[in-house]
């Protein structure tokens, strides 16, 4: 199974970013960077077949697959992570030399959000949007034995691109994992734990 998460940022911002206050200083990139680490990570080893697109609003899109990535050199924790993709984002406008970043291996593609889903609808994947209010993930995990390709969409209460009326006209079905409120990282990571026991 191939699966395919999206996560879109209006927020974040690095022009006064400070490690010892990443959630303050970075327009909240500890969220975005929790999450690719969830998508990326099992254990002591690479997940497969999954990646991450990342829509940033500020800086542009970015992907991740495990197989672009050296384990062993691969930063495995948020603070870690975050400071390599910081500097990873403010070479990549200058053109400086990324040789020394381990993250130097993220792919960044000329798609916008919407462009991206239409081109991941022409290879056949099923698509849904993460929401609080949307029907329930566990009525349709049987149904979801039979894909070999999903794209989820993560949103939050305060994401309004996830709400538009842009977005509403490709009418993809809006699902969730209940009535608790979760961290996007928590997400992925039960429908990972969910998907890949299939």
């Amino acid at each position: 199974m191939n699966i395919v998460f999206f996560i879109y940022s209006k927020t974040v911002n690095i022009d006064n970013y400070n490690i010892k206050d990443i959630p303050g200083t970075s327009g909240r990139l500890d969220v975005i960077s929790r999450c690719i680490l969830a998508v990326l990570l099992r254990n002591k080893y690479f997940e497969r077949y999954i990646q991450i697109w990342i829509f940033l609003d500020r800086y542009g899109t970015f992907f991740l697959n495990s197989k672009f990535f050296d384990f062993d050199f691969f930063p495995k924790n948020e603070i870690l992570f975050t400071d390599y993709f910081v500097d990873f984002l403010q070479k990549l406008k200058s053109n400086n030399d990324l040789k020394l970043n381990p993250l130097n291996t993220i792919r960044n593609s000329t798609m916008n959000f919407k462009e991206a889903l239409r081109y991941f609808q022409q290879l056949n994947y099923n698509i849904y949007i993460l929401v609080e209010q949307g029907q329930d993930f566990f009525e349709i995990l049987s149904n979801l034995k039979e894909k070999k390709s999903i794209l989820f969409i993560i949103g939050s209460q305060e994401d309004e691109y996830i709400y538009s009326k842009e977005l509403s006209t490709l009418k993809i079905p809006n699902i969730s994992i209940g009535n608790q409120s979760y961290l996007a990282s928590s997400v992925i990571r039960l429908l990972k734990l969910h998907l890949l026991a299939l």
